[in-house]
């Protein structure tokens, strides 16, 4: 069944998104207002051909990116070391990069990531440092501890923080995200709506839930079955099957129960939504059919997969009548409580050589400046070892891969990685405890660079991102951080 059909009887719909998230923010209801009333009258429309697709990875259970991006020497470097103790990656595990804005100071990725360093010196990829949830900014620990600040609900927890990096609305829960906003605004700039803007190698998430319309799901398929695509309903065939005729009958069956017209407005939605969904899926199967141009090989790993299902999309755009898209793909199991160092080391080279597949193949489709991919994840992790591993913390490192990217650079502040001690004077005043970061980068600022970039008009960035101009004043001819050209 696809999403389409799914998204009608779902809980989030019902209960979230007609309840408690609209109501806990009333500008959700004024951006779907504003859509119907045609807010993007005012917005550029694309030019004739213009393609533009944000790929979301996020790597679910708290990535420790302090271990993807470190200090390369120096005092910063000895500090790193002091602070991780036996957490600490010694330098020849570290690939040397050079960014462009920061003199005197350089920096190394994580052995295991040779494509992300590459594209890093080449231009084609950045890092945003200390990223992560923010009401509003918090400037020192002591602001935290009397509570000076608003502060993002259930801080540290695995599934608050999750829900709030996809909704980029850390003061309350709901269940409406940051490209579902995206997709309510600017979906029609796609001609044919058969297959939403929205699409999902993961299932159903937050992320790219909005108030008019969800994520379509696809399958990327198995290590057994790899080849993946639009999930159909099980028994039906659209082609008349004179060999077979119990799923002949069954097809008959589903044909008529889909062209009835019901006066039940239950029944006539259900016949509405399913109607949807097999066009969706005729369409998607039949945009998505061919191989991939280049003979490019993808692995066979649940990433690698599901990166190869979003190329297989990318060049089935024009079938789909897509002019804006984002995508959604998750790779889990980031939550080292024990073995960070190993478990990285054997995990971190499924994502490099996902990412190395997916350039190439970006590469012969001639869509390597029309396509973003950027990492996210629930926090980052502390900087000192619970003896085994890492735990929960806050603000953490995430980097932005496309030609559309302004890049070898680091944006943001990458913050002193002293430690305060348990007694004594303050050393660090981002440090809250164990090196738990307070972010000095909000996620709003970095999605709203994003936001931009895919078609959103700056005077409706409050729309999708309601928290906005606590870090970004709307008004300013300088963008949110500067990462995308």
């Amino acid at each position: 069944m696809s999403a389409f059909a799914r998204s009608l009887s779902r809980r989030r719909f019902f209960g979230e998104a007609s309840c408690a998230a609209i109501s806990s923010l009333p500008v959700l209801n004024t951006l779907l207002n504003l859509r119907l009333a045609g807010s993007l009258a005012a917005a550029e429309l694309p030019a004739p051909g213009e393609y533009r697709a944000l790929v979301c990875l996020f790597l679910s259970g708290g990535n420790d990116s302090f271990n993807t991006l470190v200090p390369w020497s120096g005092p910063e470097y000895s500090d790193y070391t002091a602070s991780r103790s036996v957490l600490a990656l010694p330098q020849h595990q570290l690939l040397q990069i050079h960014p462009d804005n920061t003199p005197g100071r350089n920096f190394g990725v994580h052995y295991r990531l040779p494509t992300l360093a590459s594209l890093f010196d080449s231009g084609d990829a950045a890092f945003v440092a200390n990223v992560g949830t923010l009401v509003e900014p918090v400037l020192n620990r002591t602001q935290v501890a009397q509570n000076a600040r608003r502060l993002p609900l259930g801080l540290y927890s695995h599934s608050d923080q999750i829900e709030q990096w996809q909704t980029s609305v850390p003061q309350s829960r709901n269940g409406i995200g940051f490209a579902g906003r995206m997709a309510d605004l600017l979906r029609d700039l796609n001609p044919n709506g058969t297959v939403p803007m929205n699409l999902s190698t993961d299932g159903s998430n937050v992320w790219q839930t909005g108030i008019q319309g969800a994520e379509y799901a696809i399958n990327p398929g198995n290590d057994q079955a790899p080849t993946g695509g639009a999930v159909a309903l099980s028994g039906y065939q659209a082609a008349f099957d004179a060999n077979n005729p119990t799923r002949q009958a069954f097809s008959n069956g589903v044909d008529s129960l889909l062209t009835r017209q019901y006066t039940n407005l239950l029944q006539q939605t259900w016949a509405q939504k399913r109607r949807q969904a097999q066009e969706a899926y005729q369409l998607y199967a039949t945009a998505t059919a061919a191989p991939l141009p280049g003979g490019i090989t993808f692995p066979n790993t649940s990433l690698g997969r599901q990166l190869h299902m979003v190329a297989r999309t990318l060049a089935g755009r024009s079938t789909l009548g897509a002019v804006r898209q984002t995508f959604f793909v998750n790779r889990g199991g980031w939550d080292h409580h024990s073995s960070v160092i190993a478990s990285q080391e054997a995990m971190l080279p499924e994502v490099d050589a996902a990412l190395a597949a997916f350039w190439a193949a970006l590469g012969v489709l001639g869509l390597r400046d029309q396509v973003t991919l950027f990492s996210a994840s629930d926090f980052g992790r502390t900087l000192t070892s619970n003896g085994r591993g890492s735990d929960h913390a806050w603000g953490g490192h995430q980097f932005v891969i496309g030609g559309g990217v302004s890049g070898k650079k680091i944006y943001g502040s990458f913050p002193s990685l002293k430690v305060n001690p348990d007694a004594g004077a303050e050393v660090n005043a981002l440090d809250t405890g164990r090196g738990r970061f307070i972010p000095t980068t909000s996620v709003d600022e970095f999605f709203a660079e994003m936001a931009l970039w895919l078609g959103v008009p700056k005077s409706s960035l409050p729309l999708v991102l309601p928290n906005i101009g606590n870090f970004h004043s709307i008004t300013s001819s300088a963008p949110p951080l500067g990462f995308l050209l």
